[in-house]
């Protein structure tokens, strides 16, 4: 149903650079939000080029999600999702289009940020998040994420992973 990887190696430093960068880049006009629900944009999507500091994650995210899916030939599309306290996710999949598996990595993630909650017909998985963690599971199951009961920011990447010639991946 779903696979939690520790955090990569180097995981803060990496985290620290990611959040600085992302800080910078969150309010720009060329930044596209989408799914405003609650008052919260609950997707930021900064262009990879502009934001270097990801590829290490990204990285590590291709090589996972290849061992998982068993095929060489995959893209990454992300996103962050950006939550403070008592802001969620609302409940949703990401079957949209041809994505063979989706995934989240922790940049931050303080005490009782609001767990993921992957649901699988009967069966509801939860994970606690923790900085420098990868967290995939399939497209297709509904997941959302609790109330961030803690304090600051939660800061997460979302990725989709498909088949290279699948073209881009919809976000809207």
């Amino acid at each position: 149903m779903r696979t939690v990887i520790p955090a990569v190696a180097a995981a803060a430093d990496i985290n620290v650079a990611l959040l600085k960068a992302y800080l910078g880049l969150r309010d720009s006009p060329d930044v596209r939000r989408s799914h405003l629900f609650e008052g919260r944009w609950e997707n930021r999507y900064v262009a990879r080029e502009r934001i270097p500091e990801i590829e290490p994650v990204l990285s590590a995210a291709l090589d996972h999600a290849r061992q998982l899916v068993g095929r060489n030939d995959l893209r990454v599309g992300f996103w962050f999702n950006e939550t403070h306290p008592g802001q969620r996710t609302l409940i949703h999949s990401h079957d949209d289009t041809d994505e063979l598996l989706s995934g989240v990595y922790y940049v931050t993630a303080p005490d009782q940020c609001g767990d993921l909650i992957i649901h699988d017909q009967d069966h509801v998985d939860r994970v606690v998040p923790q900085a420098g963690q990868f967290v995939f599971f399939p497209p297709d199951l509904p997941h959302e994420v609790e109330p961030h009961r803690g304090a600051g920011m939660r800061l997460s990447l979302a990725m989709n992973f498909g088949p290279q010639d699948g073209g881009e991946f919809s976000y809207d």
